[in-house]
């Protein structure tokens, strides 16, 4: 459905010594290189490693990398022979991240967190607290380094040597970046509609832009500026007049959940975003952040965040309803005939139902939500079928199995951490992770069959890299791998392939398992 596209969602970035822009790609646990001639892409630090979620990273002036590892809290230095060395621990969301001259800081992207110094010897000293969710940050021409507090909608400034901050700008909608260009102008990335005044002179300059989900911005030395996008990865090139060049395109940071809308269009949950998937492109629909399961229904597109929401999103008016909050790891969602949703609530154990009125519904005593199963071995995905039976993956039990009054009936097991699950034409369609495959499984014997093997399908978690942190200081970390699937009004089914960022449609014949 769309190509695959070498950078997952794409953070921090900063010129190397080389010449190549390095790029932070936090969901995807590793950090490449891109030469900005040819747009060629070389991974340089593999999600295998001891850095589990790169944020940001700047240069030392002897050619070494510092890496900020948000989720860990901890702070990396990668010597030129590419060998690691923790620089810091136990610090709360370390993000932005500045070299001057062989001094080093960081600042904290949590409310109330802090602007530091780190030294050689792992300790540090605070130059500033309070901040309101800093990230990239510089040292500007006066001296004095400069970062942004996104919730506040300011950038700051503070001497190296300490004192109080200063305030630069307010107003500014959730700045994510305070960079500067080779001619000592402070550039702000942001949402928002205002310029900003650096000098305090009333001279304000704003360039409108062609990006969404904007994250970080690098100089060359040519004073090109080039951006980076958390939400749809790549790399462009942005012009004084605010288009922008793509050197490398922009791509799915996932997928996680993928559903069929009755309009045809395949949407895919892509952590950051609901894209659209068409034309062999991922489309950015809305910035709908920690989005990871979806399923299309008569409202329209009912989505959950594994750090604990479900809401209903209607693609043409644009709106977004929160139907529930607070649940733990929602990841699979379903509407039922009645219209009320069915959610795999993996955290919990269990299987639970919203009704249609947007109410959280009881049945429980004690509670005012109704559990369809409890006790489960990490349920990950619903589906149900024409009949309105209920089906439940539990990737730990490694079964599907189907909902009754009296409890969960085994379908099929053995299966290798089953994930995403489809009903369709009297059969269930299942994603097996662990084997990279997709079966077709006769829910009333429990026949199976292979659909598709050997697919690019994301690893379960805590295969093939340390699973960072769901939270981290209260904020959300890294969501953990989800591999959904769906059908299309044709037959074909559609399979959110994480390991290289795609969505795929399959209309191959079973074969038996």
């Amino acid at each position: 459905m769309n190509r695959p596209e070498p950078l997952r969602g794409s953070n921090g970035v900063a010129f190397g010594p080389d010449g190549r822009l390095y790029v932070a790609e936090f969901i995807a646990g590793r950090i490449s290189a891109v030469d900005l001639a040819s747009g060629d892409v070389e991974r340089v630090v593999a999600p295998d490693g001891p850095v589990q979620a790169p944020d940001d990273l700047a240069f030392a002036a002897d050619g070494s990398m510092y890496i900020t590892d948000l989720t860990p809290g901890r702070v990396w230095r990668r010597d030129p022979s590419g060998s690691f060395t923790l620089v810091s621990d136990g610090l709360a969301a370390p993000n932005g991240i500045a070299c001057a001259g062989e001094r080093l800081f960081v600042n904290e992207m949590c409310p109330g967190g802090r602007f530091l110094e780190l030294t050689a010897d792992g300790g540090h000293t605070v130059l500033a607290d309070g901040v309101m969710l800093g990230n990239a940050m510089q040292l500007g021409p006066d001296g004095m380094l400069y970062y942004p507090h996104m919730l506040t909608g300011e950038i700051h400034r503070v001497s190296p040597d300490g004192g109080d901050p200063e305030v630069v700008a307010t107003g500014v909608d959730a700045p994510v970046a305070a960079r500067f260009d080779r001619a000592g102008t402070l550039t702000v990335l942001s949402r928002g509609p205002e310029g900003i005044d650096p000098d305090g002179d009333g001279r304000h300059r704003t360039t409108p832009g062609e990006l969404s989900g904007m994250d970080n911005a690098a100089f060359d030395a040519e004073n090109r500026m080039y951006v980076s996008r958390f939400a749809a990865g790549g790399i462009a090139e942005v012009t004084a007049d605010g288009r922008a060049r793509e050197v490398v395109a922009p791509g799915l940071a996932g997928p996680y959940g993928v559903a069929v809308h009755f309009s045809g269009t395949v949407f895919a949950a892509d952590n950051y975003r609901l894209a659209a998937v068409a034309d062999g492109r991922a489309h950015t629909r809305e910035l709908l952040l920690l989005t990871h399961g979806v399923a299309a229904g008569s409202r329209g597109l009912h989505l959950t965040s594994q750090f604990g929401t479900v809401r209903t999103y209607d693609p043409d008016g644009r709106r977004v309803l929160t139907r529930a909050e607070g649940l733990s790891r929602p990841t699979g969602i379903a509407e039922l005939p009645q219209g009320g949703l069915v959610v795999a609530e993996t955290g919990a154990g269990r299987v639970v139902t919203l009704d249609s009125a947007d109410a959280v519904t009881g049945v429980s005593e004690g509670s005012d939500l109704a559990v369809l199963a409890d006790g489960l071995d990490e349920p990950v995905d619903v589906a149900v079928d024409v009949r309105g039976r209920c089906y439940v993956t539990e990737q730990h039990a490694g079964t599907i199995g189907l909902i009754t009054g009296a409890g969960v009936e085994i379908v099929t097991g053995g299966l290798d951490a089953p994930h995403g699950i489809t009903a369709a034409d009297g059969l269930l369609f299942v994603v097996e992770t662990g084997r990279r495959r997709v079966l077709s499984v006769d829910p009333d014997t429990g026949e199976r069959a292979i659909v598709a093997a050997e697919l690019p399908l994301a690893a379960p978690a805590g295969r093939a890299r340390a699973q960072p942190a769901l939270f981290n200081h209260g904020l959300p970390g890294v969501a953990v791998p989800f591999a959904g699937i769906d059908v299309g009004a044709d037959g074909a089914l559609y399979v959110a392939a994480a390991a290289e960022g795609t969505v795929l449609r399959l209309t191959m014949p079973s074969t038996g398992e």
